[in-house]
């Protein structure tokens, strides 16, 4: 082949460094876009945080934090009276936003309690005060090392004994196993089991001998805890040659223990959610408006950018690099808040039944639909509702709540699947509760009022909402 060439025409799409930029915003949570600008302040110095000062006349923030979202009619129409719901110093924004961050009116913050002791923690304190050899305890701090969060050692003692190799002389099994029996009776009893049985037999054994039913409940736990999970009672009562009455009483008893010793203990740290927008009915209509947090504001040091002109040619140039970011993200800022505020609107609009009147008039809603309602793509829809709250006078949802699938109705309509899963809840807490309803009496109901589902699409939702079955829910009452 001969070198040679050619001229093609062709298109691409190309993200520029602000386009990237306005995603990678539009994605975040409202803590998350916080501590994004921060780091982003730190690193520029033209970038002032809550500056009262700005190279406009006004401060450099979106309009459409401060505009009111009259859903369903035109904002400008509804006169001046109810514009103080929707300015950010209004005192319904303003006690929103205090409840929401825990602060009083002074900005005062609680102080903060000390950092929950983790079940790591507790255990080892529990083994420094037992009188542990330096080798035992060595062994029992592998163990605890070992567990999950539960508190179990799924595993088994092979990863301890993997862990303990450079002790000398080496560490048994029968070794470390009378260990784990010792760290299996600290508080809480049963940690460091094996499995299921193991962890309720170890606290029905701390019991009292005297207590009724204890011995044929560690003989149910040790082999039969698949008939437990069935609540097989006659099975039960055979196999161990009891009565029906001094099984149930023996259930009892190890229902009252715990499962999952170490979840007390839970490590994981609390999330707070800060809602993005606020619904509110307002003179018969609901209205949006976003949160005063949404948007922090953002000012230019004038400091810095009066030095621009006076600065060496290398030094000028870096600082207006530093303010044509700083410009960038503010405008970046300022369609975040305004997708945010017409995403919000959309979902309120489609959604005032449910604001109106709960779970069981939720309308069916696809990302796709908005998409083309707003003149956005759906990847942006997408973006902009993960990790974002609307706070509402029936409780403070993700917008992704107000999405469903929908199902045809016998009208040639539709309803959503939320709508379907809230009619199903309620038809089973109205159930006589000595005749559960099944899945199939639940498919009839649902026909009978219009909306055609099948028996299994009625026991997806039934799990779904982790409700037990008819049978399940008759055993247990």
């Amino acid at each position: 082949m001969k070198p040679g060439i050619q001229l093609r025409q062709s298109q691409s799409l190309s993200l520029t460094p602000q386009l990237q930029q306005a995603i990678r915003l539009l994605q975040l949570s409202q803590i998350e876009l916080q501590t994004e600008l921060r780091e982003l302040a730190e690193a520029n110095p033209l970038i002032e945080l809550d500056g009262a000062d700005s190279e406009e006349d006004g401060p450099a923030e979106s309009t459409a934090t401060n505009e009111a979202g009259d859903v369903g009619s035109d904002a400008s129409a509804d006169g001046a009276d109810d514009s103080e719901y929707w300015d950010e110093h209004s005192p319904q924004v303003i006690e929103w936003a205090q409840s929401n961050r825990g602060f009083d009116d002074d900005d005062t913050a609680e102080p903060q309690d000390a950092a929950p002791e983790g079940l790591r923690e507790h255990l080892q304190w529990q083994v420094n005060l037992s009188g542990f050899s330096t080798r035992a305890a060595a062994i029992a701090a592998a163990i605890i090392d070992a567990l999950d969060d539960d508190g179990y050692l799924r595993e088994g003692l092979e990863p301890v004994l993997a862990a303990l190799r450079g002790l000398e002389p080496p560490v048994g099994k029968e070794e470390a196993e009378a260990v784990r029996v010792r760290v299996q009776h600290f508080e809480p009893v049963g940690v460091a089991s094996v499995d299921l049985g193991d962890c309720l037999d170890a606290q029905l054994e701390q019991l009292d001998p005297a207590t009724e039913g204890r011995e044929l409940a560690r003989a149910i736990v040790a082999g039969e805890l698949d008939l437990l999970a069935r609540r097989d009672i006659a099975r039960i009562s055979n196999r161990f040659s009891a009565s029906e009455d001094e099984v149930i009483a023996a259930i009892t008893l190890i229902r009252a223990q715990d499962p999952r010793p170490g979840s007390r203990f839970d490590p994981a740290q609390t999330e707070y959610i800060a809602p993005d927008a606020y619904a509110l009915k307002v003179g018969g209509r609901w209205r949006v408006s976003l949160s005063p947090d949404c948007q922090p504001r953002l000012a230019i040091n004038q400091h810095y950018c009066s030095l621009i002109a006076r600065a060496q040619r290398g030094d000028a140039a870096w600082l207006r690099g530093q303010l044509q970011e700083a410009r960038w993200l503010m405008k970046s800022l300022e369609a975040r808040a305004d997708t945010l505020l017409k995403v919000a609107q959309a979902i309120v609009r489609t959604q005032s039944a449910f604001l109106d009147f709960g779970p069981e008039a939720m309308k069916p809603l696809v990302m796709r639909e908005l998409a083309e309602e707003l003149g956005l793509h759906e990847s942006t829809i997408s973006r902009v509702t993960t990790r974002k709250y609307l706070h509402t006078p029936r409780g403070t949802f993700e917008f992704k709540h107000f999405f469903s699938s929908s199902v045809a109705t016998e009208d040639g309509g539709s309803a959503s699947a939320t709508a379907i899963q809230a009619m199903i809840r309620k038809l089973v807490d109205e159930e006589d509760a000595r005749k559960p309803l099944s899945d199939q009496t639940l498919t009839a109901e649902l026909n009978q009022r219009g909306i055609h589902v099948a028996r299994r699409t009625v026991a997806k939702y039934r799990e779904q909402m982790r409700i037990p079955s008819s049978s399940e829910r008759l055993r247990a009452r």
